[in-house]
């Protein structure tokens, strides 16, 4: 439980970080005092949580694989592997940076984008989407360092990003008077110098990377694209599930996306604990399979699920008093009150069931079953999601799409942490009999 606590903690502390220069950026935002920057934002964000999923997929598949080279002491793969997978990183986003680049209005129309809201939707993406790519690699960097168990310098990297947002975000919104250009331009500058501290940690501090070859990326890149692209398919479920919320509450108007775009950062900033616990635990469960150690699998599982509980319940209960202190922050109206009130006082409590499936995803992820991770996500996000969405908006309006969200997590986390259970101890009696 104390690894499992000290992984996820750090994890937690530094994943919000990374969060947390949306967070902030939109807070400047508000300041403009423009309801129909902070529905720009919203849907901006929708767009750009497609690709920033990607990448957090081969910043699983890479925990994945460096733990297990850890795991079985060997060094020199580990470092090669760092460097493969790195690279393979930076273009496959790179390309798909340029289609986003180049498809960016018609997206954004397809979620519900219109007139000045989606011009300056696309403004804030054309200026912040080329830096993905480079943000990419802090975040294999920052995976390398927890499957190496330094959860400490991990944390770091992803801190040093919500450390200069908030220095540079007001410089440039208010200070060169950019406006939303210099929002976009903040979060730009953040990624690159999270990125640039990553470098530093893994080859300076660490010397967890090497010089490679052409028979070294034909080596490793199977083996990544096995775990990186079912993880690829199970990540973007969430964008998926989160379009189509998106798309039924932006009928509701500028107001519920603005309260939507808030809703957004605070479930990020507040939950990132949950959020952090596939990667953390992720390690864990590599090094110990790779070590033949599935008692402590089954430890870190159980335990990881009680860390969850306990965490959801600590921050939903801070959630419901912190709710008047948010809605002042941000400057909401009524109706962008109303839909972040709905999941500060209900909605908030189904995290628990998606922290049981974040739990399960990284079972399956790092004992050789990554599609099990994307089946789960996909009834979620795929399946239930736009369903219960619709419903629940017939009923109680924009609070409603909040609540059905709720209810699509607590329906797949349940499914989902009964199943990994049964996987976990399948895996362990097929493994003994092949020893």
């Amino acid at each position: 439980m104390r690894h499992v606590a000290v992984m996820t903690t750090t994890g937690m502390i530094g994943l919000t970080f990374m969060f947390l220069i949306d967070a902030i950026t939109l807070f400047w935002v508000s300041r403009l005092e423009n309801e129909s920057f902070m529905a720009a934002m919203g849907f901006a964000w929708t767009v750009q949580f497609f690709t920033i999923s990607v990448g957090i997929a081969f910043m699983i598949a890479t925990t994945a694989l460096v733990s297990r080279s850890l795991g079985a002491e060997n060094w020199e793969d580990a470092r090669k592997q760092t460097t493969v997978f790195a690279l393979l990183t930076f273009i496959l986003l790179s390309i798909a940076v340029i289609v986003l680049l180049i498809f960016n209005k018609e997206i954004l129309a397809s979620i519900g984008a219109s007139g000045s809201t989606l011009e300056t939707a696309s403004t804030f993406l054309l200026i912040s989407v080329p830096s993905l790519p480079i943000m990419a690699i802090g975040m294999i960097g920052s995976a390398v360092l927890r499957a190496e168990g330094d959860g400490i310098r991990s944390m770091m990297v992803t801190i040093s990003s919500g450390i200069v947002a908030a220095i540079v975000d007001p410089l440039f919104i208010f200070g060169f008077d950019m406006g939303i250009q210099g929002a976009a331009l903040g979060v730009s500058v953040a990624r690159v110098v999270s990125a640039i501290l990553a470098i530093y940690f893994v080859i300076k501090v660490k010397d967890l990377a090497a010089s490679i070859n052409f028979q070294d990326v034909k080596k490793w890149y199977l083996p990544f694209a096995m775990i990186a692209i079912p993880t690829i398919l199970t990540q973007l479920a969430s964008p998926t599930g989160n379009m189509f919320a998106t798309s039924v509450i932006s009928e509701f108007g500028e107001s519920a996306m603005a309260g939507w775009a808030v809703l957004g950062r605070v479930t990020v900033v507040a939950f990132g604990g949950v959020f952090a616990l596939s990667g953390a635990i992720g390690g864990i469960i590599g090094q110990n399979f790779g070590a033949n150690k599935f008692d402590r699998v089954r430890s870190s599982y159980r335990d990881a699920l009680l860390f969850s509980t306990f965490y959801v319940f600590l921050i939903w209960g801070m959630l419901v008093i912190l709710t008047p202190f948010i809605l002042g922050v941000f400057n909401l109206s009524d109706g962008a009150a109303d839909v972040v009130k709905a999941f500060n006082y209900i909605a908030a409590g189904s995290y628990i069931f998606a922290g049981a499936l974040y739990v399960s995803n990284a079972s399956f992820n790092n004992l050789g079953k990554p599609l099990y991770s994307t089946l789960f996500n996909w009834v979620k996000d795929g399946v239930v999601m736009l369903p219960f969405c619709i419903f629940g908006a017939a009923f109680y309006g924009s609070a409603g799409v909040v609540y059905g969200q709720g209810l699509a997590y607590i329906f797949a986390g349940i499914i989902s942490v009964v199943f990994g259970w049964w996987f976990i101890s399948r895996v362990e009696k097929l493994h003994k009999k092949v020893i």
